[in-house]
């Protein structure tokens, strides 16, 4: 009858991952383009109230957003090595 060993804790047999080169740049991504939608749909609310200041918000929120996808293209380009 063969014996098996149990798992031994110090025994490191599962592999390590890598760390993921451009993870950073992922968090900036998408707190770009969340936080930029959460400025237009708060600009959206507020200029039925105040339409100055609701364009003031929602302008630079489109624009927050809109550099959250370009980085989605700049990422798509970057070498992974």
């Amino acid at each position: 009858m063969a014996t098996t060993n149990p798992p031994n804790p110090s025994n490191n047999n599962t592999p390590v991952k890598p760390p993921k080169p451009h993870a950073r740049l992922e968090k900036w991504i998408w707190i770009l383009i969340y936080g930029g939608l959460f400025l237009v749909i708060l600009g959206i609310s507020t200029g039925r109230t105040d339409a100055a200041l609701g364009w003031s918000m929602a302008v630079p929120g489109g624009l927050v957003t809109l550099v959250g996808f370009v980085l989605i293209y700049v990422r798509s380009r970057l070498n992974d090595k």
